[in-house]
């Protein structure tokens, strides 16, 4: 405290400066209306700037809760789609009678591992058997296709991505009746190979590659990526196709799990016609 007193009054002139200066410039202020409306304009842009540096501080910190937000309005937009549902429409002369089944639904997950580099890929997503996710369901992203639910636990899956060498999701050319697997070469995570489609089909370039909607995996029509090139394999009657994919894996946040509700019905009947053939 003594040292303090000694400071104060080494230097009390300088105080006594800047106290008759604040009051001389609040007085100034208060008795000129020019001064007062510029030192208010000044001000206010100096708080502005401020709040504008704090709010982008903490829209960068809400970033988590902006995705989320997202996330949560696709799934409930995926839902709603019209190839979720199952075409049940009966038309007799002129009488339409259409009732509208959920067939697909869509499970909103957040990636917590993945790898993409490897041979074979796979991707940790939190959710599992409580959520009502199982082995084999389709997944998808934002973009495009990711792959298929491999094991499941109860609060997690992991998922066999496209980018695995025994991953096949029947697809085909937008527009064509053509179809076939795609393949992953293990090389590059961006591509993929489309095979067995006929050679002569006439490919446009950049055409769109969409799942098939064969099997009980995926409907019909989900982006999985665009045509890079295309060339007859080994000089035969077929073209493989190099696709460019529509997910980038590197930046893959969130998938979307596709439950087909009556994917359980088609199953057991499609094996009942095996076994008739079997006997």
């Amino acid at each position: 405290m003594l040292n303090l007193w000694r400071f104060i009054n080494k230097y009390n002139a300088f105080f006594f400066l800047i106290i008759y200066l604040t009051i001389s410039f609040i007085l100034l202020i208060r008795n000129n209306d020019f001064q007062r409306a510029s030192t208010f304009n000044t001000s206010n842009q100096i708080v502005g700037s401020i709040y504008q540096e704090v709010n982008s501080v903490n829209k960068y910190l809400d970033l988590n809760l902006v995705n989320d937000s997202l996330a949560q309005e696709n799934i409930r937009l995926r839902n709603q789609l019209k190839s979720s549902f199952l075409d049940d429409s009966i038309v007799t002369k002129l009488v339409t009678d259409t009732v509208h089944r959920v067939k697909y639904e869509y499970i909103l997950a957040e990636v917590i591992n993945k790898s993409i580099t490897s041979r074979n890929n796979y991707i940790t997503i939190n959710r599992g058997s409580r959520e009502g996710i199982k082995k084999g369901m389709g997944v998808i992203g934002p973009s495009g296709v990711v792959g298929i639910v491999w094991n499941v636990s109860e609060n997690f899956a992991s998922i066999q991505s496209i980018l695995h060498e025994d991953t096949r999701i029947t697809s085909s050319i937008e527009g064509t009746p053509y179809f076939g697997p795609l393949i992953w070469e293990g090389k590059d995570p961006s591509t993929v190979t489309l095979t067995d489609i006929p050679n002569q089909l006439d490919l446009k370039p950049k055409a769109r590659v969409i799942t098939s909607g064969l099997g009980v995996i995926f409907p019909k029509g989900i982006l999985i990526g665009t045509v890079l090139k295309s060339g007859v394999k080994g000089g035969g009657s077929f073209l493989d196709i190099s696709v460019k994919l529509a997910t980038n894996f590197y930046a893959l946040q969130y998938v979307y799990v596709i439950k087909n509700n009556f994917q359980t019905e088609q199953e057991v009947l499609e094996q009942a016609n095996k076994e008739s053939l079997n006997e």
